[in-house]
């Protein structure tokens, strides 16, 4: 394929997106009450669309039999009717999709899209969220979504949360998608501009939210303000050498944001910042002198730590203490607020930064663990500072300080494409967020064959020792069937933790995180053999499929044990969806502790020290409504966090449109 030469028809637009919406206090009032009724319909949303069935088997019959050539030439026929009526014609789209399954079939060994695959499809085509339980087979809805929208003349992001989800989806489908005559391409880390300018220029791309959004940050940056329509054609004939020729996206037509409610909501608490290198504000002495005094102050008295915040903030009386401590000091030591500045990010960076769970040392660098997926962000770095000071904490070399250069939300973005859907198997505790910022509702989907997950009542025990103690053994019951277990923790640290107390007692097992990852396809597909025990974070929690084996079904399936309850019940429930898949038989259980994180460390004051209390009253059921009340109030302040930062940006757009620039 030839890149930006290829065409399939003139666009409209050279960089088409949505304008930013200009909402008001009314209108965000007026949403927030919408949420509250349009949230609650999934279920009845989804039922809605099962009349496209009919329609789909009608035609089915006489496809059996048809020539490839004639079966794609349908598929393109009805996907030109599609376009015509603004995706609304459903006797089209059933035309299209009885056509693309019977491709689908031959193709791809067999795999013909079942009924529940093509209602989410059809509500993807709707502008919808398609909420399927896990094993429901999302990445072949996407693909018949994706090849009907691609068919109709649109471009088709399809955005997935890591590479290795976005190049497995794309082998799979490909076939697919190049027997009806579309080409599909891959951006992944470290491609260079040449490489992801043929992979945007390709009917379907598939690509991970990080790469995309930056992608576009950086285009942005080249089109600056000068990035209206005509400016741009005009740019094109005046110099083959133009902007155009430098932008790595031909606009925003269609996204399908694949584990929607982890893109468009659990990653969008952080802001996307592109940044540059600058000389760093503070040298080595002046840092290591910062660690210092922070490590000298005492706490509660100097400083205090606001875990589920995040921030650690000074008393008045650490106010003081920095000041003497800093009499006599020269540079930034002078000055009241970047001596406070520099203390108060010293103490984040021994107190709230922590290895091998908010980030790892690979390669002799600092590296950052995404908190949502489990993986490291080789290119992502801590500003103001604090990246230098972890890296000085750990002994390292001191990297370059970063200032920021580009800034832009994941709610921002997203809502500049033209067209947005999605799909994922939790979405039911955020179904109103959804609607609220980006006006997507949510279509519950049911599940293909009756469910057989067996979920076991969660145990919370008083202390960590004990919860390890009883998770060994349990695991050593389990092993003793030749089950597969699959054991979910909260960190690297967690999963090593996890793994030398199996060893110490013969346990032979496996383990995939941030820190070992390198086999990560081979490990997942060996996870449901008899007799496997594997430790994981939240790698495994998205996207990965884990077959069982011969045998394992007759000893109950793949059994899933939580050592750590999420900050969010929908991380959980999508690591307990590696078990009981399309029908197959699963289990599922909690083992916990009232020194888990979730509350001993990042819990309210309050509840923490109720707690005690609740375990001495209820016993069991104390522990247990401690943990859950935890959860609940963690999954409250993402929310508030989330909308702060939205409204944030609305107020920094109306603030800068003064100086013409909105990034």
């Amino acid at each position: 394929m030839s890149g930006r030469a290829r065409r399939r028809a003139p666009a409209l637009q050279l960089y088409p997106e949505r304008p930013d919406n200009k909402e008001g206090k009314f209108d965000a009032v007026l949403h927030a009450i919408e949420a509250r009724f349009v949230a609650p319909l999934a279920k009845r949303r989804g039922q809605k669309l099962f009349r496209l069935l009919p329609m789909v088997h009608a035609v089915a019959p006489a496809l059996l039999d048809m020539p490839m050539p004639e079966l794609v030439a349908g598929a393109r026929d009805a996907a030109i009717d599609i376009r015509r009526s603004d995706f609304k014609d459903i006797v089209a789209i059933a035309r299209c999709f009885a056509h693309l399954r019977e491709v689908s079939g031959r193709m791809l060994g067999g795999k013909r899209h079942h009924d529940v695959q093509l209602v989410g499809a059809w509500s993807i085509l709707s502008g919808m969220i398609a909420e399927m339980a896990t094993g429901e087979g999302k990445t072949l809805t996407a693909g018949l979504a994706a090849a009907a929208v691609a068919l109709a003349g649109t471009p088709v992001h399809v955005v997935t949360v890591n590479d290795y989800l976005a190049r497995r989806d794309a082998e799979l489908i490909g076939p697919l998608y190049k027997a009806v005559g579309l080409t599909v391409g891959t951006v992944v880390e470290g491609m260079e501009l040449s490489d992801r300018q043929r992979a945007y220029d390709c009917d379907i791309t598939y690509c991970t939210n990080k790469e995309l959004a930056f992608d576009y940050l950086r285009d942005r940056m080249v089109l600056g303000q000068r990035s209206g329509d005509l400016r741009l054609r005009l740019d094109a004939l005046a110099s083959p050498r133009s902007r155009v020729g430098e932008l790595r996206l031909r606009g925003l037509h269609f996204a399908l944001v694949d584990e929607a409610d982890s893109v468009l909501v659990d990653e969008a608490r952080t802001p996307l910042v592109i940044s540059g290198q600058a000389k760093a504000e503070n040298d080595v002495a002046t840092i290591v002198a910062a660690l210092a005094l922070a490590e000298a102050l005492e706490p509660d008295k100097h400083y205090r730590i606001m875990s589920d915040e995040r921030r650690v903030g000074l008393t008045l009386a650490g106010r003081d203490e920095v000041t003497m401590r800093s009499a006599g000091r020269p540079g930034p030591w002078k000055s009241r607020v970047m001596r406070e500045e520099l203390v108060r990010q010293a103490l984040s960076a021994i107190y709230l930064f922590h290895r091998d769970e908010d980030y790892i040392v690979f390669e002799g660098k600092v590296q950052i663990v995404d908190p949502s997926t489990g993986r490291r962000s080789k290119d992502r770095s801590w500003s103001d500072g604090l990246h230098q000071m972890i890296e000085i904490k750990e002994e390292l070399e001191l990297s370059e300080q970063r200032i920021t250069i580009a800034r832009m939300t994941y709610q921002r973005f997203f809502r500049r494409y033209g067209r947005l859907a999605g799909m994922t198997g939790t979405t039911s505790q955020v179904a109103g967020e959804l609607w609220r910022v980006y006006r997507l509702p949510v279509a519950h989907i049911p599940t293909h064959k009756p469910s057989r997950r067996v979920c076991r009542p969660d145990l919370v025990l008083p202390t960590a020792e004990e919860k390890w103690q009883r998770i060994v053994a349990r695991v050593h019951e389990l092993h003793a069937t030749g089950a597969p277990v699959l054991v979910g923790t909260s960190s690297v640290a967690a999963s090593e933790q996890a793994s030398a107390r199996f060893a110490a007692v013969g346990l032979v097992h496996q383990v995939l995180n941030a820190a070992q990852h390198a086999d990560e396809a081979a490990i997942v597909a060996r996870a449901g053999e008899v007799g496997r025990i594997t430790v994981v974070t939240s790698m495994a929690g998205r996207g990965t499929d884990i077959p069982l084996g011969p045998g394992a079904a007759e000893r109950g399936g793949l059994h899933v044990i939580i050592s750590e309850r999420q900050e969010a019940r929908r991380i959980d429930d999508q690591l307990a969806g590696r078990a009981a898949r399309q029908g197959e038989p699963g289990h599922i259980e909690a083992i916990l502790s009232l020194e888990d994180a979730l509350l001993a460390k990042d819990g309210p004051p309050l509840l923490r020290s109720l707690s005690a209390a609740l375990s001495a009253l209820l016993a069991a059921r104390g522990r247990v409504l401690a943990i859950t009340l935890a959860q609940k109030h963690a999954q409250r302040l993402h929310n508030t966090m989330r909308m702060r930062l939205l409204k944030s940006e609305r107020n920094s757009q109306k603030t800068l449109a003064f100086a013409g620039r909105a990034e």
